[in-house]
């Protein structure tokens, strides 16, 4: 394990698990990469302090945030939905720290700056703070959905301030109806890199997947608000999450060895997150997977690394791991966290078929998002048996692993005979409130129980 140290500044380090122990022609080498920044003493400060791996940023510019409100006509069903957007908002603002760029959007086929207008970014403080809040009165429902547009106004709007790191709160009630898949993937993928985002979907008119593939694609969480009363609580948290994160940008660069393939590299918890397609090239044998941005957190990553075959006796370094950042130059700094990933063959058969319990309790978390998602597929498809066998080894999974939030959220869509069998029967009626959720947050993962 290697940590990196400088003033005001998170320390990263990075731990790797795994059985580096193989027979004799295994090729496949696991590990669990457990990458943690802690002391970075900047979060919730009066005025952020100076980011050192951001070259070209002041002190006193190193976030900004533009939150996008729902203001479609679907807001108006039930009144108090928009009421409560506007609450949230409101609240959202109000966890904004001194010297913090941020804006207000109104979304609906259009994208209209609500706060402050013209094209920029206000800079938090009391004043500004009041006349946002003042702005949000103006917020009414009525129009159709492009959320497209949304994410460009925002982009535009966040790439106008010298900030090291940007961040969207988005906020919708209904699907994206008013512009196509491609036209919104498109967009997602020009926002990609340029900032991160939360969605949220309030109510149950709104697409999963929608939602989901937006927070994904902009490496930021996703969940559902059942009720709109609990926005506020929702926007608080997710705000003064966001006034924590210190350092953006954050690249996994992976290093192998000429002969070897990567498999796959995912991100495992908090959530699960394919990374895989990701990569951009680093120079000889290396490739960056973005992770986003960081305050005081940990997070795992799955990598998978296939090797050539090696006598017995033999071993290699597999893989090795660091983490950078870029700079303004085009260059990438280190941030001297290291990890390696090591190849040993062995005719130990104990040493050898014995799994990692890190990579064998992730193995099993990725899979349980995937029978959720292929569950929930199945059922709105009408295919009760393969509804019931992807649902019952769900169910399985997450008793296994200790997951009890995840449990509980399949227990209202499935009444759970045995547990530990994966015997399970469906329910004949589920609120559509409890559906999304489970798909919501079907790649919530647990760690790994001590």
């Amino acid at each position: 394990m290697a940590n990196f140290s400088k003033s005001n500044a998170p320390q990263f380090s990075v731990d790797v698990y795994q059985n580096e122990y193989l027979p004799e022609g295994g090729r496949e080498v696991n590990a669990i990469v457990t990458v943690t920044a802690t002391g970075g003493g900047t979060g919730g400060s009066a005025a952020a302090a100076p980011r050192p791996y951001a070259s070209g940023h002041s002190p006193d510019a190193a976030v900004a945030v533009a939150v996008m409100v729902d203001c479609s006509g679907s807001m108006d069903y039930p009144p108090t939905k928009m009421r409560n957007a506007r609450d949230a908002t409101a609240a959202a603002i109000d966890t904004l720290r001194d010297g913090v760029h941020f804006a207000v959007i109104g979304g609906t086929h259009v994208a209209k700056e609500v706060y402050p207008g013209g094209g920029r970014l206000a800079v938090a403080d009391a004043r500004t703070r009041d006349q946002a809040k003042q702005a949000l009165r103006k917020l009414s429902a009525g129009g159709g959905t492009a959320i497209g547009t949304w994410l460009r106004l925002a982009d535009r709007l966040l790439s106008s301030a010298d900030v090291s790191i940007r961040h969207g709160i988005l906020l919708t009630d209904g699907r994206n109806e008013h512009e196509s898949p491609q036209d919104l993937r498109a967009t997602l993928d020009a926002c990609a890199g340029r900032f991160t985002c939360d969605a949220r979907g309030v109510g149950t008119d709104w697409e999963v997947k929608e939602v989901t593939g937006i927070a994904s694609a902009l490496l930021g969480t996703a969940d559902i608000v059942a009720d709109p009363a609990a926005l506020s609580e929702d926007f608080t948290q997710m705000m003064e999450t966001a006034m924590g994160k210190e350092v953006a940008d954050v690249a996994l660069r992976l290093w192998t060895p000429v002969g070897t393939a990567i498999k796959f590299v995912k991100q495992v918890a908090p959530t699960v997150e394919e990374l895989t397609d990701r990569r951009t090239e680093a120079g000889p044998r290396a490739g960056d997977y973005p992770t986003g941005s960081w305050g005081d957190e940990s997070r795992d990553y799955h990598v998978c690394v296939e090797v050539p075959a090696a006598s017995l006796g033999q071993e290699m370094l597999a893989g090795r791991i660091s983490l950078v950042v870029p700079q303004s130059d085009g260059s990438t700094q280190n941030l001297g966290a290291q990890g390696l990933v090591r190849a040993v063959w062995t005719d130990d058969m104990e040493a050898s078929t014995s799994i990692n319990p890190q990579v064998a309790h992730y193995t099993g978390q990725a899979e349980l998002a995937q029978v959720i998602q292929q569950g929930l597929d199945a059922r709105k498809s009408g295919d009760v048996d393969g509804a019931t066998a992807k649902l019952g080894r769900a169910v399985q999974l997450a008793s296994a692993s200790g997951n009890t939030d995840t449990a509980k959220l399949l227990a209202k869509v499935v009444d759970v005979v045995d547990a530990a069998a994966g015997t399970v029967r469906l329910k004949a009626k589920v609120e559509e409130a409890d559906e999304m959720t489970l798909e919501t947050r079907s790649t919530k993962t647990v760690r790994v129980k001590k």
